[in-house]
């Protein structure tokens, strides 16, 4: 779940972290009246959970409550990213004497958080890196042990931070205890501004929560902006279904999140692109003919992959809520097969004889079949494609 940047920087307040005076606004009146009382220049930010928001013309200065109402009515109404501006936040101008960058996220290479500093905020993090490989600074976390000062002062050595050194440390510590406390996949602050005054203060903030927490932070939650959802997504969602549309042309239909992640792995290792993530499981068998009925309204899919283990839940029974479905729809692709677990025999008996398909022993032969189908119908057109 994304945080627009009002919601991510009150959070942020909440814990002690430093952010600039704003108020969230969403008419021109409102926005010079936030200006006003703000007493002194301004800046009014569009508000939608994704970046370059100031290139895409979101984000202007105005020096008087009179520029704040001009700016905020060009603003209102744009569409950034695919986001409707809605909001705004108009905050108080500072003092910039440097621009620095922080984040905290999850390390799949240490397998833990890791902190990210650069002395070089405001700019592309890509950009950066790749011009400069140690102007990124990396700190990996015990998460056992927190992030300590020593490692933190370690990674900023030799860092011009015009004698704030010790306020960054101390930054950085609170910034991944909140990283911690909220339940964060990501938390970036771009840039992170040493003031003239000698303040730090976060200018920005992307803010993701980890969906696997939602019910421990149901608080934070209620925050988030809302998800932007295709409209098979939106009717998924509806459905109890959990569907996430991809690009590729071989359809998914899997039981477990692991499960229908690992069948899309192997799709793409045998040279296919997955066109759907869609789990079907527990009380989900009952939906099958919804989820298919989704998935056959992809014009790119080509070919369908059937991929299901059980160990609590029944694969015959996962499977005749599939066959049903299949045949009442009677879809024009090809559809493969591969079933293991609980039920298997029974499962494997009823696809075959209710749809005339031998469902796969190993799931890798399922896999290659359904890509080279989906790829011969991409070269002949439907229906002329390999068989199931």
């Amino acid at each position: 779940m994304n945080f627009e940047e009002h919601a991510a920087k009150a959070l942020l307040s909440a814990r002690g972290l430093p952010v600039p005076d704003g108020r969230v606004v969403d008419t021109p009146d409102a926005a010079a009246e936030a200006a006003r009382a703000l007493g002194g220049p301004c800046v009014v930010k569009a508000q939608a959970p994704t970046g370059k928001r100031g290139k895409a013309g979101g984000i202007r200065l105005a020096a008087s409550p009179d520029e704040a109402r001009a700016a905020a009515a060009d603003i209102l109404g744009m569409t950034i990213s695919g986001h409707r501006i809605g909001c705004l936040l108009v905050e108080e101008q500072v003092p910039i004497a440097a621009e620095l960058y922080a984040a905290v996220l999850c390390d799949p290479a240490s397998r833990g958080p890791v902190v990210l500093f650069s002395a070089m905020g405001g700019m592309e993090v890509e950009e950066m890196a790749l011009a400069d490989p140690d102007a990124m600074r990396r700190i990996e976390v015990d998460i056992a042990a927190g992030l300590g000062a020593e490692p933190a002062a370690a990674a900023l050595d030799g860092l011009d931070l015009l004698g704030r050194t010790e306020a960054v440390v101390q930054f950085l510590a609170g910034l991944y205890d909140s990283y911690r406390a909220f339940d964060a996949e990501l938390l970036e602050i771009n840039p992170l501004a040493l003031t003239g005054d000698g303040r730090l203060l976060c200018l920005d903030c992307k803010y993701t929560l980890d969906d696997a927490s939602t019910g421990r932070q149901a608080a934070v939650a209620e925050t988030g902006a809302p998800e932007r959802m295709t409209a098979l997504e939106a009717e998924a969602h509806t459905s109890g279904l959990k569907y996430i549309a991809l690009d590729g042309s071989v359809g998914v239909l899997a039981n477990g999140a692991g499960l229908t992640m690992t069948t899309m792995d192997a799709i793409s290792h045998f040279g296919g692109r997955p066109a759907n993530f869609l789990e079907i499981g527990g009380e989900a068998y009952t939906k099958a003919e919804t989820a298919l009925t989704i998935l056959l309204k992809n014009p790119n899919i080509r070919s369908l992959l059937v991929n299901f283990c059980g160990a609590f839940a029944r694969t015959d029974v996962m499977a005749e809520g599939v066959v049903r479905a299949w045949k009442k729809l009677d879809p024009d692709i090809p559809v493969f097969f591969t079933i293991h677990g609980t039920g298997e025999e029974e499962a494997v008996a009823l696809v075959e004889r209710e749809l005339g398909h031998r469902p796969y022993d190993l799931m890798d032969d399922a896999v290659r079949a359904a890509v080279r189908a989906a790829a011969a119908r991409d070269e002949f057109g439907p229906g002329r494609g390999a068989a199931a």
